[in-house]
């Protein structure tokens, strides 16, 4: 029977995981992922009226590559240089150094890249009105990382030249001139100017980027300020058919909330499903042969003399379970604070979908999971049997140190708790402590002697494979969750980017800052239409949702803006997902003037 059970999800697990090929633009998440070391270098001085030079020494760790300002696939994200100069200065051109071929393990195209050290120089040409003294230019690099097998999110890096703007009469002297001679200077190109004190927006300097610019949002610093003067009213996400954003802008305006897992019979079910787990992993092989076991080692049941002391005994043991499965949940899911922007990555999902493969098969003993084999080496001494105090210890250590039926089942708990509090269902904090409390009920009971445990036999193996089943199947879960994402992946960046352009030219606002200040100048409420270009769903929606007479009827109240959102972690973007509560995207979020 084991065998064709495991034969069975084997095969279901390698569907839902063999999926597309992971290729280039398939992008997890890269926390770990050391950032480039960069060196911003001027070249000398200058004089009012006169040209600058400047460099950015870029260094990529060891076993890393970025890509270039040319990158063969139209997927990945170009390495690009934008920089705020004063209004009156011109940017002459940006100069790139020769990209090198790349190969990616398991693919057939070369990659052009950048590896190791290289630099990026920039002739800037200032205006006659230049005053004398250090002008600070502000840059950003965007660029994407990757390995021998991977592509990851991309970032952006901010950096800074400090030129001495000299009297003419004063000579200018060179500096770091292996680095500059080393640059091709008259080979570069001309990107658009910028003026002081406006962030440019993150376009390459290059002008075969396939993305066209798209206007920024401002200082973050005061993006955010301006948000906190509204308030979120709803949000939504993924591609929405035009009945239901109907609808759903409709429930918006009239206050009505969307019924999530925790609306109506919600908490009830859930509640009751968690604790009913809790209480159904004592009949497990891996817990009910232990519980006479244990309670005879805390010096209960029939130890314990009195039936009350057992009672409190086994109370004490299984609330020291609970209290360690709740503390553990809420450290987990309070420290996962982007656990929402993980979520959105389709290779979050893969590594998910393998771990409860893993756990599921461990499940039916095809694995081995179990870390309750640590224990064996701890010791309490004779003297301190029948204390509440070792009672207690006794049922955190095992708490901590799970049986192989019992990890897996708290993961997939603590797992699902932290999805929900991502979107918003602060109950969800309670669902491990809910488990260790569904563990914890047999203990007291036991404790006094006051009912006969079942008796252990082939039955509780029944049990845990009913466990298994359902591991695996949220194992499938996570795998088609994964296989979505990458699907939503599959898009040609300049698509995307060119509906963009069509929204905006139909009164849609590209900067956020704008949007807002039009929202609180008029009074009205705003439409955050969240993409990016590497999101199909967003070019789906564009083309039929927000395309439709009805949709963009219901919309012309709203003051419309587009953020892109290329990266979650670059503020606002981060902050505004944040507070709305929206994994992924395509995402729309409602705002109203305070």
């Amino acid at each position: 029977m084991i065998r064709r059970l495991a034969a069975a999800f084997a095969l279901v697990a390698a569907a839902v995981l063999s999926g597309p090929r992971a290729d280039a633009r398939q992008i997890p998440p890269s926390p770990a992922v050391a950032p480039p070391r960069l060196t911003p270098l001027v070249e000398s001085g200058a004089h009012p009226g006169g040209i600058v030079r400047l460099a950015l020494q870029v260094e990529v760790p060891p076993g890393l590559h970025v890509q270039s300002n040319t990158p063969r696939d139209p997927t990945l994200k170009a390495l690009t240089l934008a920089l705020d100069v004063p209004a009156d200065a011109v940017i002459l051109e940006t100069v790139f150094p020769a990209p090198s071929d790349y190969r990616l393990e398991g693919s057939t195209d070369l990659l052009s890249v950048f590896e190791g050290q290289f630099a990026v120089g920039v002739r800037i040409k200032l205006s006659a009105a230049q005053p004398v003294g250090d002008l600070v230019i502000e840059g950003r690099l965007r660029y994407q990382a990757c390995d021998d097998k991977v592509c990851f999110v991309p970032k952006t890096a901010t950096v800074a030249w400090t030129v001495p703007v000299l009297p003419r009469s004063r000579a200018l002297a060179r500096r770091n001139t292996s680095v500059f001679d080393a640059i091709r200077f008259g080979t570069g190109s001309t990107p658009s100017v910028v003026p002081s004190g406006s962030p440019a927006p993150v376009t390459a300097a290059n002008p075969t980027d396939a993305t066209p610019p798209v206007a920024s949002s401002g200082d973050p610093a005061a993006v955010l300020a301006t948000l906190e003067r509204f308030n979120v009213r709803s949000s939504n996400g993924g591609f929405i058919a035009t009945a239901d954003f109907l609808k759903w802008i409709k429930d918006s305006e009239a206050g009505v909330k969307d019924t999530g897992w925790f609306e109506g019979r919600g908490p009830l079910a859930i509640l009751a499903i968690v604790f009913i787990g809790g209480l159904a992993l004592n009949l497990t092989p891996c817990v009910l042969p232990m519980i006479p076991i244990n309670l005879a080692i805390i010096g209960a049941g029939t130890q314990a003399g009195r039936r009350s002391r057992g009672l409190l005994l086994g109370a004490t043991y299984g609330a020291a379970m609970a209290l360690v499965y709740g503390v553990l949940g809420l450290v987990v899911i309070l420290t996962a604070g982007s656990f929402g922007a993980i979520n959105a990555s389709p290779w979050f999902n893969v590594a998910i979908a393998v771990l409860f493969v893993f756990l599921g098969l461990a499940m039916f003993d095809i694995v081995t999971v179990d870390f309750s084999r640590f224990s064996s080496g701890i010791r309490f001494s004779e003297s301190s049997r029948g204390t509440f105090f070792l009672a207690f210890a006794m049922g955190a250590i095992a708490a901590l140190l799970a049986g192989a039926c019992v990890a897996p089942v708290v993961i997939q708990v603590v797992l699902f708790a932290s999805n929900l509090y991502a979107r918003g269902t602060t109950i969800a904090l309670a669902l491990p402590f809910l488990l260790g409390v569904g563990m914890a009920i047999p203990w007291p009971i036991a404790g006094a002697g006051l009912a006969a445990l079942p008796k252990p036999g082939k039955w509780m193996v029944r049990v845990k494979y009913v466990f298994g089943v359902f591991i695996l199947g949220t194992a499938v879960y996570y795998g088609y969750l994964a296989y979505e994402l990458f699907a939503n992946r599959w898009v040609d960046p300049t698509s995307v980017s060119a509906s963009v352009q069509e929204k905006l030219r139909e009164g849609w606002h590209a900067s956020l800052t704008e949007g807002l200040a039009v929202a609180e100048r008029d009074r009205k409420p705003v439409f955050i239409d969240l993409w990016a270009t590497w999101c199909k769903n967003c070019l789906v929606m564009d083309r039929t949702t927000l395309a439709d007479p009805q949709v963009k009827s219901a919309l012309e109240r709203y003051v419309r803006v587009k953020q892109q959102a290329e990266d979650y972690e670059v503020s606002p973007v981060k902050e505004l997902m944040s507070r709305a509560r929206v994994v992924g995207l395509p995402a729309y979020v409602i705002l109203e003037p305070k």
